[in-house]
């Protein structure tokens, strides 16, 4: 593997920057059409690689699907069938999204991923499903959702504190289950709870009743998930990076296209860099971040914005005080265990970083060159790029995983900088 050479940038950062759609939409969007079982379009599918396993996911049980640029079409099907192999790779929205529809499928339906993916937590959703009435052979990856064309529902009480995908994967599909579904949380607050609202929103939108007005309860009525096109907004946590170069480098950055109303997580961001000294401006042209001489280091509550973790960490090294990051323990279970990594690299290059029961506390420190590992974590690569761009010499060694949901960020990054 060849390590990646992270550009510094020789002045402020001045650039114009759009990104692909929306990972967290499209995985959510092309299940329900699915779903549908009718002829559906969904418009701003990102090449990504997470994407690409949903969509393959989904021809695998029998959907008709073509993809042609960023437009994905959905042919008309009469259910879900099997058997069929799905490769969840390390997408967690495949692997906690998919088996709850594949329980609809007439057949034996096998999953599996990357070899960190049968790390990731999963039991939670699988002890859910066969409450529900899903006979399941394993309670991690590789497993097999045994099909047999229906599924009972009705209520499950479930620990979502680990991940807000296992209450997303049962609410997806809960309208085709007979009696429906209600999920009920019991434990930790549940993080990254604007993806929950993420999913009510857009089920709701393909005209499936929820009633989510009693907290940590989700309530989805069993009828028909109607058929919609959808437009994907651009990803607004992949626009990260981009916007922390212009915080990094005291620069200017622009992404087009930036919903005024959104319920995507990544839209926080704009409090984030304004709290660290940027100013941030929203228009019909986009959101326009232009970074300060020093930026200020932070005190937050990141949990329900989990994501947004590597990089504003990245952010907070290269501050002028002493940051603390907190309610981020579930970030332990992500691709890789994102609160040590974070920690190992930074301090790697001569960084101040300690770990803590939830979280990070990051002392402004002088660092220097040296090898930056993403632990094939998308998000913990884009990281060492954007402190890559202040401090020279940093070579990340697999950049390429950013394919995961940015096919091709080592372009954008040199585009943006000119190079």
């Amino acid at each position: 593997m060849t390590h990646w050479s992270a550009p510094m940038a020789t002045a402020p950062v001045r650039a114009t920057v759009s990104v692909p759609g929306s990972k967290s939409i499209t995985n959510r969007a092309v299940l329900l059409a699915a779903l549908s079982g009718a002829d559906t379009v969904v418009r701003g599918v990102p090449a990504s690689r997470d994407s690409t396993l949903m969509l393959d996911a989904l021809a695998a049980l029998g959907v008709p699907v073509t993809v042609a640029g960023e437009v994905a079409r959905f042919g008309a099907h009469e259910g879900f069938r099997g058997p069929a192999s799905i490769d969840c790779g390390l997408a967690g929205t495949v692997m906690r999204f998919v088996p709850p529809a594949a329980a609809l499928a007439d057949g034996q339906i096998r999953f599996d991923g990357d070899p960190r993916a049968r790390e990731r937590p999963m039991g939670t959703v699988l002890e859910a499903l066969r409450a529900l009435g899903v006979r399941i052979d394993g309670d991690a990856l590789p497993l097999t959702v045994h099909g047999t064309g229906a599924v009972e529902g009705g209520e499950v009480t479930i620990d979502a504190s680990q991940s807000s995908q296992f209450v997303s994967g049962l609410l997806l599909s809960g309208a085709h289950y007979r009696r429906g579904v209600t999920v009920r949380h019991a434990g930790k607050p549940v993080p990254s709870l604007p993806h929950i609202e993420m999913t009510v929103a857009m089920l709701r939108e393909a005209g499936v009743a929820v009633d989510d007005s009693t907290p940590n309860t989700w309530q989805v009525a069993p009828g028909r998930i109607s058929a919609r096109d959808w437009v994907v907004e651009p990803d607004l946590s992949n626009a990260t990076p981009f916007l922390a170069a212009a915080a990094a480098t005291g620069g200017t950055v622009t992404v087009p296209g930036w919903p005024h109303r959104t319920t995507q997580a990544g839209d926080a961001i704009r409090s984030i860099l304004h709290s660290m000294g940027c100013t941030v401006t929203l228009s019909d042209d986009g959101l326009t971040v232009t970074g300060p001489p020093e930026l200020s280091g932070v005190d937050l509550d990141l949990h329900d914005v989990g994501e947004l973790t590597p990089t504003v960490a990245a952010l907070a090294a290269l501050a002028e005080g002493p940051s603390v990051l907190r309610g981020i323990a579930h970030l332990r279970g992500h691709e890789t265990d994102r609160l040590a990594a974070l920690a190992t690299e930074l301090n790697g290059l001569g960084g101040a970083v300690t770990e803590t029961a939830d979280g990070l506390e990051i002392t402004p420190a002088g660092l220097h060159g040296g090898l930056w590992h993403a632990y094939a974590d998308h998000r913990i690569a884009t990281a060492g790029a954007i402190v890559g761009l202040v401090v020279p010499d940093v070579l990340v060694d697999d950049i390429a995983t950013t394919a995961k949901t940015m096919p091709d960020f080592p372009g954008m990054w040199a585009g943006m900088l000119g190079t």
